[in-house]
């Protein structure tokens, strides 16, 4: 129904186009509870659009337009033809996810923008407006005047309306995503990746700018203009374009989801998801959530090394270690990173240029890891490294993907460490070329890995990646991405994560997909005995509150048979939802969510807070009513917080029913994590 309707759609904007300038001609869609609008108009011939709530103004008149290269500036001198409407409302099933069940409820209009000078070149921009936001893309149609479509730059605009605050962090930096976030007013920003957050000061409006189904095409950065007006900016290419499509073709979409308050902001991302084309691989059921431990941490604390020698860490002795406390304590899979050539001498100065990823170390038997891994029910997770040598890994990427498949791997972590603009491939004549982490090349590359696991069957998740955009509902293979600052700071970083780090992640880059943050060091210590500002109970709430389907516990086997009270939590708590809620919470100081387990009865909850102690009031409404749930409580302790007994842990149990309110203390840095289990 949806498709039938966005042809007719399409078809009724192709045969509409003006035959001169109107500039009084609007054109409006309302979301289907009324409350939410877009209008899109031409003011002086330039198209403009605009957003408002209850009638008030959320994105003030923005400019729309392209600079194409060879063709100039499609801004000025423009008309709008005849609109055409369409609107669905289905419910789709994830095959993994936070929700099993997604609503998809929109109205759409599809506007075509005509030139009135010159070759009267055409683009339509096509709007869906949700109960809680908006999504709008441009669409390309086949015509002799623009057919080899070169984009200088996407001249899309989004103005604020009503000052506001916002949580971004920089773009066009040296270390990609992997920034702390900055809050500042709006008008302060400078240029920024998306998902960026804001939050009104008259009203406290949540708004949230990002993008969805970014195929073929450079992301976006979100740079200010003046005041709080911002403009897009793609990320730059090696050619002098930043973007060469064929007509015809549509953009990525360009999102904004509007909310009363932070915890309703995070349920709106389920527009990004809806945007995105449904799965296009078929029957999925070997994409399975895993919760994983590997060998990892002990790197990034310097006791093991990627590189061959005595520090080696992926010798078969200590994988078939790994793969043994995996089985015994009910892990799904043992990633392994730094089993294959290439590691020696600085692999990253040399970008990667000696990687092979198909030849292990002489320490390391795939053969006999794989057979052991395989008799103990434990998978193997595949790690393949580039250092931002996609090009490298595009040759050798069939006989990477074939030795895993060959292995009975499942799930392979993908890395691109590398400088921002330290892409390595070569042109047809062997040179070397060198391209952004989120330009077109590599939003292309992604992809084809992405659809060279899934012709084997095996999953990715991508780290230093392009930011996730919803295609996980297209390719459900692509399970996870890393994109931000992960825990490994916590082991090095200069400075490590503050406490306002995770609360600050859940309603900006997690409105984006799952991360796969490796969370569970309840060490609490980092490389040379550094004190990790966090609690332990923290780090039992992140397996709640941060969502992956691939969910590391990242710490060394040793350390958790050390504490055994918090690794009971770790091994109950999955990996994969029925459905999600966040109970309370606000952007970089705490957050509280709740989940029920996939095909379960049972629900997980957990909270964290920033570097202030807090108590919030739990209201259990979210249970089924008229049943009883036993609750285990792992929280913090007396005296607890980062600045005191960061370990101190109280584990209780209680029951509860949805009639149940009561108030839980979190300390300085700190959280709490619960298991709701039905009594029989």
């Amino acid at each position: 129904m949806r498709a039938a309707l966005a042809l007719l759609a399409a078809a009724t904007a192709l045969s509409a186009v003006p035959a001169s300038a109107r500039d009084d001609v609007t054109h409006k869609i309302c979301s289907p509870n009324e409350r939410l609008c877009f209008t899109l108009t031409t003011a002086d011939e330039i198209p403009t659009y605009s957003v408002t709530r209850d009638g008030k103004p959320v994105i003030a008149p923005s400019r729309l337009g392209f600079m194409l290269r060879g063709d100039g500036k499609f801004e000025h001198s423009t008309a709008l033809g005849e609109a055409s409407f369409a609107q669905a409302d289905t419910r789709w099933e994830q095959p993994w996810g936070e929700n099993r069940w997604v609503r998809d409820h929109y109205r759409e209009m599809r506007v075509p923008i005509v030139e009135l000078i010159g070759g009267k070149r055409r683009i339509d921009l096509i709007a869906r407006v949700f109960d809680d936001g908006v999504g709008f893309r441009f669409a390309f149609p086949d015509q002799p005047n623009l057919k080899d479509v070169r984009i200088d730059e996407e001249l899309t605009e989004f103005t604020i309306a009503g000052e506001a605050e916002a949580w971004w962090i920089t773009a066009g930096e040296w270390n990609r995503y992997e920034f702390l976030y900055n809050r500042t007013p709006a008008k302060q920003v400078g240029t920024a990746h998306t998902p960026i957050s804001f939050r009104r000061k008259d009203d406290s409006l949540h708004i949230a700018i990002h993008e969805a189904a970014l195929v073929d095409y450079s992301a976006f950065w979100l740079q200010r203009i003046d005041g709080q007006r911002f403009r897009t900016r793609l990320s730059p290419s090696s050619d002098g374009w930043k973007v060469r499509r064929a007509a015809p073709f549509e953009t990525p979409w360009r999102t904004i989801l509007i909310a009363d308050d932070a915890p309703k902001l995070y349920a709106a991302s389920d527009i990004i998801l809806n945007l995105n084309e449904p799965n296009k691989l078929g029957d999925v059921s070997w994409v399975k959530p895993q919760k994983y431990i590997g060998i990892w941490w002990a790197m990034h604390l310097d006791q093991s090394s990627w590189h061959s020698g005595p520090k080696h860490g992926a010798t078969t002795a200590n994988t078939i270690r790994h793969i043994d406390f995996a089985a015994k304590h009910g892990f799904d899979a043992v990633l392994v990173e730094g089993w294959n050539v290439g590691w020696d001498g600085n692999w990253i100065g040399d970008h990667g240029r000696n990687f092979n990823f198909a030849q292990a170390y002489p320490d390391f038997d795939m053969d006999r890891v794989a057979a052991h891994a395989k008799v103990k029910g434990v998978a193997i997770m595949g790690h393949h490294e580039t250092a931002g040598n996609s090009g490298l890994y595009a040759e050798q990427l069939e006989a990477a993907m074939d030795y895993y498949a060959k292995h009975g791997v499942p799930s392979v972590k993908t890395g691109y460490v590398a400088d921002a603009g330290g892409v390595l491939h070569k042109d047809a004549a062997g040179k070397e070329i060198w391209d952004w982490h989120d330009g077109q090349w590599q939003v292309r590359h992604h992809l084809e890995v992405v659809l060279a696991a899934a012709k084997r069957r095996i999953a990715i998740n991508a780290h230093e990646p392009v930011k996730d955009t919803g295609l996980r509902r297209t390719y459900p293979n692509w399970v996870s991405r890393e994109g931000a600052k992960g825990m490994e700071y916590q082991a090095w970083g200069d400075p490590p994560n503050p406490p306002e780090h995770e609360p600050t992640l859940v309603f900006t880059r997690m409105l984006s997909g799952p991360m796969d943050f490796t969370p569970g060091i309840v060490s609490l210590t980092g490389k040379g005995g550094r004190e990790i500002p966090s609690t332990l109970a923290r780090q039992l709430a992140n397996f709640v509150v941060i969502y992956s389907p691939v969910q590391m516990a990242a710490d060394l086997p040793e350390n958790y048979d050390k504490h055994p009270a918090a690794f009971e939590f770790i091994k109950r708590v999955p990996a994969d939802w029925e459905q999600s809620r966040v109970l309370a919470g606000a952007i970089g100081d705490y957050a509280v969510f709740a989940r029920q387990r996939r095909g379960g009865q049972d629900w997980y909850v957990g909270g964290v807070t920033d570097e202030a102690a807090r108590e919030v009031t739990l209201d259990f409404a979210f249970l089924p009513k008229g049943k009883t749930f036993a609750a285990k409580i792992w929280r913090d302790g007396p005296g607890g917080g980062v600045g005191g007994d960061r370990f101190a842990m109280t584990v209780e149990e209680k029951k509860v029913t949805a009639a149940t309110k009561w108030p839980i203390r979190m300390e300085a840095g700190g959280g709490f994590a619960i298991v709701l289990t039905p009594v029989r």
